[in-house]
């Protein structure tokens, strides 16, 4: 299962966050390292579900449909908040980097409000520059990588000339436990020019480029503006916006208040939506009622919460994903046991149908003949590059 991990310093919402987008109870507080264990959760990316364009009744195994949007699990992971010199173990540095390894993306969470200072640390709302958060965090990391990289670089240079060594292929090798791929390194050799190089040659501003690029490459930053509840915060949302990278105005807080809402089904909400309905307004309290009040102020001025766009995006946009439903009956659109739509597969953009069959098992992969295409019936041969919201049966030969 894919992997997002919410970073930023103490007090910018990452626990309220995580706590919205799973439903769950990590602890939440006004001070520095709330969060000292990582909270691991599963969170939902929405996709248009099938079903609702062949007008039949889905009932899903691994995922879950909501009138028609189909909301497919991502594991999300919450980790402590991040200081200056966490690289070299400052604050619960060594362990929030630890726990970033395996995440695939990174979603920074920015007090877009200026509440928190630069240690992490509340102050009075607009007496910080979040824009100065940015590429605090991103150096963090990259130096995080950088460390790990050079250490016995020397020999392990020399070793890859001597042996006639691919660089990329070791390098990915080395760190294989920060979920880095061959790919994300030959991107990285690329983007900082290295790849015709030989290792051992490399001087040390070469080495701290291509830890920053194989960052970029292998674990992509995207933001969320959080704290819009808060009026300062929308200047700040817009010069977050213009730093290049991918941004989302949030408000956890709010849409933690609507799910917990919807749980005890005092409100209809679904998540991401610019709105929702009060159903027992009786047994809400005053004060449940300004609150509610003052969030539907918030969706008509910026459209969501934004937490379920920040999913979205980070898995869309940030890692380039789409959803593919497979079958092993494609008129009935159903699996061996007769579940229609059953499953869900988030995969990268331009998987073909072989790689499609292996990701769902390595044995259909080997076996495969063809696929068949459930929207036009049409028979695609193993190259053809799926498209999301795909429905696909893989054909494999018998046996095998």
């Amino acid at each position: 299962m894919l992997e997002l991990g919410l970073v930023g310093k103490p007090n910018t919402g990452k626990s309220t966050f995580f706590n919205a987008a799973t439903l769950s109870d990590a602890p939440t507080a006004g001070y520095p390292f709330t969060t000292v264990d990582a909270n691991i959760g599963v969170t939902y990316v929405r996709n248009k579900c099938p079903c609702q364009e062949f007008g039949v009744e889905c009932n899903p195994q691994n995922s879950k449909c909501v009138g028609g949007t189909r909301y497919v699990p991502v594991r999300i992971i919450d980790v402590a908040g991040l200081v200056e010199g966490a690289y070299k173990g400052k604050g619960l540095g060594n362990q929030f980097l630890d726990n970033l390894r395996r995440a695939g993306a990174l979603i920074h969470l920015i007090d877009a409000a200026g509440a928190t200072d630069g240690d992490g640390k509340p102050c009075p709302p607009g007496t910080h520059d979040p824009v100065e958060d940015v590429g605090f965090l991103e150096n963090e990391i990259d130096r995080w990588l950088h460390s790990i990289l050079v250490k016995g670089w020397p020999r392990f240079a020399r070793k890859i000339r001597l042996e006639g060594r691919s660089l990329s292929r070791s390098v990915a090798e080395r760190l294989s436990g920060l979920e880095i791929k061959r790919h994300h390194v030959l991107t990285a050799l690329r983007s900082v020019g290295l790849d015709r190089e030989s290792p051992d040659e490399w001087s040390k501003e070469d080495l701290s480029h291509f830890a920053s690029e194989l960052r970029k490459a292998s674990k992509p930053i995207m933001l969320s503006a959080n704290k819009i509840d808060l009026s300062v915060a929308s200047e700040n949302v817009e010069r977050l916006s213009k730093l290049g990278r991918l941004t989302v105005p949030t408000s956890a807080e709010s849409e933690l208040a609507l799910r917990r809402a919807d749980e005890r089904e005092l409100i209809k909400y679904e998540p991401g939506a610019s709105g929702f309905e009060i159903l027992k307004r009786g047994k809400l309290s005053d004060d449940q009622m300004r609150a509610l009040d003052s969030i539907k102020d918030l969706l008509d001025k910026w459209g969501s919460t934004g937490v379920q766009q920040v999913i979205d995006e980070a898995i869309y946009n940030l890692l380039g994903m789409m959803v593919v439903y497979p079958v092993d009956d494609e008129n009935r659109l159903t699996d061996k046991k007769g579940n229609v739509l059953p499953d869900a597969f988030l995969v990268p953009k331009d998987t073909t149908a072989r790689e499609f069959a292996y990701q769902i098992h390595s044995d259909l992969g080997d076996s495969f003949i063809h696929g068949i295409d459930a929207k036009s019936g049409r028979r695609i041969g193993e190259d053809y590059k799926l498209k999301d919201g795909d429905v696909i049966r893989i054909v494999a030969a018998a046996g095998r």
